[in-house]
């Protein structure tokens, strides 16, 4: 499935449920600039590799490109695409004066050695230098990418560029300027707009079951966040497989046994499955919180889950979206749910520019308020027009790129 295609499915169809223009079809449905470099990285055993390299800036009318840089081995050109006009949507769901963007490199981090992976993060930063900066683009982690990787990259595009810039990008270590509460703020932005979901749903707390899907850092995060606020937490995966138990799992001895054995498969007291089978377990809350294109016209009418809750970027197709709504079932767009990781990013870059850094309290205050104002718009938004949360998200997003644009006389 091309990503891209189910973004611009998604476009149109907010554009015309939304009665904005042709014009802001034509403009939104190309990204203003595709970068794509072959990066050259001397390998440890003296070896010389060329890594294929992207970054894609999407829409800036309402500041600058902000999004996340991932090392994958799947990433492609499409995928890239799709993530960056996501971006521009996210940003302008939660009304944070910045554009969209995104950068991947084709590459298995994990056979890499730290030094390898030292070099080729310093390489990506040394070759988009003239493309990114705190007042053009600014990037963040993502998928296989770390606040390390960022201090690299920012330590590499000072030398270049002969500037002391942290603000050139987000998602860096608290020792050269990164914020309180990034490193856990996707899941926390996810954890807010649940609690309003349960609200609105009139589901109970101490019965309501949660499956979530990937155990990375925002999904282990979230289970966390959830089980302390008296959720059941009852599956999780990784890449390899997941663990069900339906009385609950007791998330310190999963972590534990990850931990020591790094794998969740076998995990006492827990019947193993698939990913996939995750997805269809009959739970109240499932979490996506992988990759993309989990949720799709072959399984979706196996979802069992009273809301679904998009901590991934993009893993529900836009066939399987109409089923979910035919169905009731309620499902929080990726573009409103993990909103929480580019609105701390966004607190980051605020905050080295001014020279001023927040407490973890006073940023959660702020993301909060943020989170739960954005998610009672998109909600009325979805009652007025009677449509999805995610076409609802769009609806709110793309009036605001649309407006902006219109200020620059962009677009009539």
């Amino acid at each position: 499935m091309n990503a891209f295609a189910n973004a611009l499915t998604q476009l149109k169809k907010a554009i015309q449920l939304g009665g904005l223009s042709a014009e802001t079809w034509e403009f939104l449905s190309k990204p203003q600039r595709i970068i794509n470099h072959s990066l050259p990285v001397r390998m440890d055993d003296g070896s010389l590799r060329m890594f294929e390299s992207y970054r894609v800036q999407y829409n800036n009318a309402c500041g600058p490109y902000k999004g996340g840089i991932r090392f994958h081995p799947k990433v492609d050109l499409s995928e890239v695409k799709a993530l960056a006009f996501w971006m521009s949507i996210k940003c302008a769901v939660v009304g944070i004066p910045m554009g969209g963007g995104k950068g991947g490199v084709v590459v298995d981090p994990k056979k890499l050695s730290v030094t390898e992976l030292e070099r080729l993060s310093r390489a990506y930063a040394a070759m988009f230098a003239p493309y990114i900066g705190p007042d053009k683009d600014v990037p963040a982690p993502d998928v296989y990418t770390t606040p390390q990787i960022m201090a690299w990259m920012m330590d590499e595009y000072n030398k270049v560029t002969g500037t002391e810039a942290p603000g050139m990008i987000t998602g860096k270590p608290l020792a050269v300027g990164g914020s309180q509460g990034r490193g856990t703020a996707t899941a926390q932005g996810g954890f807010y707009v649940l609690s309003e979901v349960v609200k609105k749903l009139k589901l109970v707390l101490g019965k309501t079951t949660v499956a979530i899907q990937g155990f990375g850092n925002a999904g282990s995060v979230m289970a966390g966040l959830v089980q302390k606020a008296g959720y059941k937490v009852v599956a999780v995966s990784d890449s390899s497989a997941g663990i069900y138990n339906p009385k609950g799992l007791v998330l310190k001895e999963v972590e534990k046994y990850k931990q020591s054995t790094g794998k969740l498969t076998g995990f006492p007291g827990a019947q193993t499955i698939t990913n996939e089978k995750l997805l269809e377990l009959p739970v109240d809350v499932l979490v996506p919180a992988a990759l993309e294109n989990q949720i799709t016209e072959k399984n979706v009418g196996r979802i069992k889950a009273k809301v679904v809750l998009e901590l991934a970027n993009g893993p529900t197709t836009p066939e399987a979206d109409e089923k979910l709504f035919k169905k009731g079932i309620v499902l929080v767009p990726d573009v409103l749910a993990n909103a929480g990781g580019v609105t701390v990013s966004y607190f980051e870059w605020v905050q080295n520019l001014a020279n001023y850094y927040w407490t973890e309290k006073e940023v959660f205050q702020k993301l909060e308020r943020i989170i739960v104002d954005s998610f009672n718009e998109v909600w009325q938004m979805a009652q007025s027009k009677k449509t999805d949360l995610r076409t609802a998200a769009f609806i709110v997003a793309v009036g605001r790129i649309s407006e902006a644009m219109r200020a620059r006389s962009w677009i009539n």
